[in-house]
């Protein structure tokens, strides 16, 4: 039986690729390309999306939707997943720092493609399960946090790259902060109807450049200050 099981997620893996290569097509006026890159392709196509969803919603883990994970949260749209990655443009010695991890899908997608991900989530259960799930793949260069992201993770600081799978009305200064001269970050960002994908670089100087994509819908970020008082790694 867990051998049929493999089968078909393996081919409803061949499919979910194939329809991310087709809404690529679809979006190209928006996002400024027709394909993504073959390495974030590869990447999509080899990370089992049904191990980092609920059990009870395992048959929709490769619709083209976003689908809720608990705590009031969703895993991004696999589309949205491997553009934000694509836009990422990760190299393979990149740090990379992730704000919010949920299950662990998107860290899982960027461990093959960069040496480090380091990645924190504000709500401690979903931390908890991804650090189990992440653990079950053997994919051991992500190293999680629990703690307000807002903050990012200063003690590895500065990133190649950061991505937010939560939504900041404004880019948040810290993250700004934390991205090393020359690198890139990608995010949603603005009012809960008006949310843009941003892409940020950093230029060798300091200065900021930011270029809007497609409209977007993330869960809010969490701007508590009090959640910054007390990260910790999830048991």
């Amino acid at each position: 039986m867990e051998t049929n099981a493999d089968d078909l997620f393996d081919k409803l893996r061949r499919q979910m690729v194939a329809d991310i290569t087709a809404h690529t097509v679809f979006a190209c006026a928006e996002i400024g390309k027709a394909a993504l890159s073959a390495r974030v392709m590869e990447a999509m196509g080899q990370i089992p999306r049904h191990e980092f969803v609920p059990a009870e919603i395992r048959a929709y883990a490769y619709a083209d939707t976003p689908l809720p994970i608990g705590c009031n949260k969703t895993i991004s749209q696999p589309f949205i997943v491997a553009l934000m990655t694509d836009l990422l443009d990760p190299q393979a010695e990149d740090r990379v720092l992730e704000i919010g991890t949920g299950l662990g899908y998107q860290a899982a997608v960027l461990s093959g493609l960069v040496r480090q991900v380091y990645s924190v989530e504000v709500i401690e259960e979903l931390a908890r399960q991804a650090k189990k799930r992440l653990a079950r793949l053997r994919l051991r260069n992500v190293e999680l946090r629990t703690a307000n992201g807002y903050y990012g993770w200063p003690e590895h600081a500065p990133y190649d790259k950061i991505v937010l799978t939560a939504a900041p009305e404004l880019i948040p200064p810290a993250l700004l902060q934390q991205l090393k001269p020359g690198g890139k970050m990608v995010l949603p960002a603005g009012l809960p109807d008006t949310q843009k994908l941003l892409v940020v670089e950093k230029a060798k100087d300091g200065r900021i450049a930011t270029r809007e994509l497609l409209r977007v819908r993330f869960s809010l970020m969490e701007v508590n200050p009090a959640s910054e008082a007390s990260p910790r790694s999830p048991s």
